[in-house]
Formats: C-alpha cells, sequence, structure tokens
C-alpha cells in the first residue's frame, strides 16, 4: 500500500496499526462501491486485535445515504459516536455481548 502525501510516496503498512478502533461501513443498496469492499479494511489491519474491528451493512441506503439523511442521524451516527466513546484512551472496556463484530 502506498501513501502520497507531502508529495513524497511512502509505503503504508496497515498491519502494523494496533492501537485504534476500526469502524467500516458500507449501504445495501450502494451503486458505486460494492457491498464487501470495506472488508478489505478489516482484513488489512491485521494488528488490530478482533474486539476493536466492527463492520456495518445499513440496509436501504446507497452510496449517499452512508453518511447522509434520516439513517445517518437516527442509525449510523450513534453506531460511530459509541465507536469512538467505546473506544477512547482511558475508556472502559465493555464486557459482554459486542456488536457485530468481522469475522
Amino acid at each position: 500500500m502506498r501513501h502520497a502525501g507531502s508529495g513524497r510516496i511512502r509505503r503504508g503498512e496497515p498491519h502494523a496499526i494496533r492501537r485504534t478502533a476500526l469502524l467500516t461501513i458500507e449501504g445495501e443498496k450502494d451503486d458505486i462501491c460494492a457491498v464487501g469492499q470495506t472488508v478489505a479494511a478489516q482484513e488489512l489491519c491485521s494488528g488490530l486485535r478482533p474486539y476493536t474491528k466492527t463492520h456495518h451493512v445499513q440496509t436501504g441506503v446507497g452510496h449517499y445515504g452512508v453518511f447522509n439523511g434520516r439513517r445517518w442521524d437516527t442509525q449510523i451516527y450513534p453506531l460511530v459516536r459509541s465507536t469512538i466513546h467505546d473506544h477512547e484512551r482511558g475508556a472502559p472496556r465493555r464486557r459482554g455481548k459486542r456488536r457485530a463484530a468481522i469475522r
């Protein structure tokens, strides 16, 4: 994987990422990015523990509906907010059933 920020190309190593949460979100009716494409990010970030990875497919939305509209407000944004809160530095770890983690 290569990164071209600041004008020079540098090699990225997603497997080296270890201390963060990863939430990938897709729209069921996305006509631009097929369902399943963001799962690649989950697999590339192999250094993350499984409980820090979450994948969500939002039913009934397309590409733009993922981050815009009623379902963003009522279903997706609360998931994003919860993921950030759950993984903030110093936050107590949740016990029990976890949201739909990637398998």
